[in-house]
């Protein structure tokens, strides 16, 4: 990896970072789903001129469904599900929880798609979801208010991306990425205008939080989609997906520094163990020689 590629990973870490912090600060007054709307028709708008310039004669009416589907599991729903885990729980918690999404990815793809783990890559998962656990437990007991609620809507998150992840791999291969990525986020957006609609708030939304918005949706989303598949082009998506280890840092570190939020001794602990664990499950670290197990065997 070039200095240059290294930098724009490293960048790409602090943007997805950063978006825990926007959306901890403008969902208590725009409400989670309207704030979702704006980001993904802003990112839409943001794309859809490199789309009709270079793209266009590239889209296929018939993958349209396929579409819409990745569209609402890959932007709309947990988008939606994390901005709520805001109200509850921190930015940089927040971020830590969506840090599991390679772990649900690679269970999805041995169940549907056959790609069968490793022994050591079912002890990686086993130990991301120990860092889950453990994360679960710095926030006291169980009920479905509040925090618990938030872990629920952050999982269910995590869940949504890593199905999202497998069925583009299933159904969408060979697909250019900006048409995937452009219509997928144009659809969901009209998807999503009667619930818009629905949760519009009563009060006056302040200028504040349009500024907001609007940095998730142009620079969170849109920047942040072309940054990141530049990089799957130029350097692979093993080296590409390690940006998954960077971006709770920022997020515990944004949350810290602009909120004063605190950074628990659970949070250190699941941290290092959810890390440890999804290196072990998307094939960073290799212990040893590994012989491909079914899930059937986990």
């Amino acid at each position: 990896m070039t200095v240059k590629d290294a930098s724009i990973l490293l960048l790409l870490a602090a943007i997805w970072g950063s978006s825990f912090l926007f959306m901890r600060i403008t969902v208590p007054d725009m409400g989670a789903v309207v704030m979702i709307q704006f980001r993904i028709a802003i990112a839409a708008l943001c794309l859809l001129p490199v789309f009709l310039y270079r793209y266009r004669t590239r889209l296929s009416w018939q993958l349209m469904g396929h579409l819409t589907l990745v569209g609402l599991t890959n932007s709309a729903i947990p988008f939606c599900l994390l901005a709520y885990a805001t109200l509850h729980v921190s930015a940089g918690y927040t971020s830590l929880l969506n840090s599991s999404v390679p772990l649900w990815s690679a269970i999805i793809a041995a169940v549907w798609l056959g790609d069968w783990l490793t022994r050591w890559q079912v002890v990686g998962i086993a130990l991301g979801f120990l860092g889950v656990f453990v994360l679960v437990l710095g926030k006291g007991e169980l009920s479905f208010t509040g925090p618990t609620l938030a872990i629920i809507a952050a999982t269910l998150a995590t869940i949504s991306y890593g199905y999202s992840a497998n069925y583009t791999k299933r159904y969408l291969t060979g697909v250019p990425v900006m048409v995937i990525v452009t219509i997928s986020l144009v659809v969901s957006s009209l998807c999503m205008l009667p619930f818009t609609w629905y949760y519009w708030p009563s009060h006056e939304i302040q200028a504040s939080s349009w500024w907001n918005v609007l940095i998730l949706g142009a620079v969170c989303t849109a920047l942040a989609y072309l940054f990141f598949y530049g990089l799957m082009s130029r350097v692979g998506p093993t080296k590409t997906v390690s940006v998954t280890f960077l971006v709770p840092a920022f997020g515990v570190f944004w949350g810290y520094w602009f909120l004063d939020e605190s950074i628990t001794i659970h949070m250190i602990i699941g941290c290092a163990i959810i890390f440890s664990g999804t290196a072990l499950a998307i094939g960073l670290y290799k212990p040893g020689n590994q012989r491909k197990v079914s899930y059937e065997e986990g």
